[in-house]
């Protein structure tokens, strides 16, 4: 099911964007990584995910550089794009890629009287029973679901029952990477522990908006810092869209209100400029498949040896804003 692709297509795309944005950054993103220490004479296959344009980016491939040639292929799910390489036989101990893409990333903004153009788009009923699935580490019965219960009592509108949920949330969890089991998007983990990054966050908005009926879904990608013009990327960052007949699917950010709480009401509905995505969902099978289990999200390039996966990867993650960008700020 190719959602992304679905909704509008490229040419469309050119048309919509300007009109539905308040806001706008303009930069390059390199994805940059290098597989060390591979072993001799085995069998190694890359997969990598591939940024692509939706009605809130727009992207541009500016070069595919790799020590293997690389494929696009489609993940069947979700629709998204991926990058796939391999080698029968390896006779490097380093592989080197780097993927140069130019973005302009638009402000959205889904409720409120600054959003007249949103995208309203409604989803079909097979979308929607993926929206309102049980992931693996994201269940929608037992605890999650008795706490939305608790929530949500005395609200009727899905609107007002996700606005509980965010509030929950946002007053409960604390954004702290200290210790294990945070980044996963673990729910069982982040009820208990009342702490994590933005999976864990996102990961119980959604369980707790799906076990009350409310289709949600989890993207992720890498976050721009809004004070620089160019820096390197540590890691990655996500965030969450649920879904309301007659408004579409309405983004939320509860990690990042959680860091900067004057802005809590901004990102229930809003998602700012500062951030590239890169994939949709939970639990993916790649394309091709990979050998080993589903991946619980996918950002970070995913490789296997001989079958199984192999870990020794270093990442190069960066980004600047557009000359002319700079030249307007």
């Amino acid at each position: 099911m190719l959602r992304k692709a679905c909704v509008l297509s490229s040419l469309f795309l050119s048309f919509l964007v300007p009109s539905i944005a308040q806001d706008a950054r303009h930069f390059t993103f390199h994805y940059a990584f290098t597989v060390r220490n591979l072993p001799a004479e085995k069998k190694v296959r890359i997969w990598i995910p591939a940024a692509q344009s939706d009605a809130y980016q727009e992207v541009k491939i500016v070069s595919v550089r790799g020590d293997l040639p690389l494929k696009q292929n489609t993940e069947s799910k979700y629709g998204n794009r991926v990058y796939y390489a391999e080698t029968p036989s390896s006779s490097q101990s380093e592989l080197h890629f780097d993927v140069e893409y130019d973005v302009i990333r638009h402000e959205r903004v889904a409720l409120g009287q600054s959003a007249p153009h949103a995208v309203r788009a409604a989803i079909s009923s097979a979308e929607k029973r993926t929206d309102l699935e049980p992931d693996a580490l994201v269940p929608i019965t037992g605890l999650p679901a008795d706490l939305a219960v608790k929530i949500t009592q005395g609200k009727a509108e899905p609107l007002d029952k996700a606005h509980a949920i965010y509030d929950y949330v946002f007053t409960t969890l604390r954004y702290d990477k200290t210790g294990t089991g945070w980044g996963r998007g673990d729910v069982l983990y982040a009820c208990d522990a009342k702490k994590g990054n933005c999976t864990d966050f996102h990961s119980l908005f959604i369980a707790m908006a799906r076990s009350q009926g409310i289709p949600a879904r989890f993207e992720i990608g890498f976050p721009l810092p809004p004070d620089k013009h160019s820096a390197e990327i540590a890691g990655y960052h996500c965030w969450s869209d649920f879904y309301v007949d007659g408004k579409g699917w309405i983004p939320v950010d509860i990690s990042e209100a959680w860091k900067h709480p004057e802005k809590r009401d901004y990102f229930f509905g809003s998602h700012d400029v500062n951030r590239i995505q890169f994939s949709l969902g939970r639990d993916l099978q790649l394309n091709p498949s990979q050998q080993g289990k589903p991946l619980n999200y996918f950002v970070y390039p995913y490789v296997e040896v001989d079958g199984r996966e192999f870990p020794n990867v270093l990442l190069a993650f960066s980004f600047a804003d557009s000359a002319s960008a700079v030249a307007a700020r």
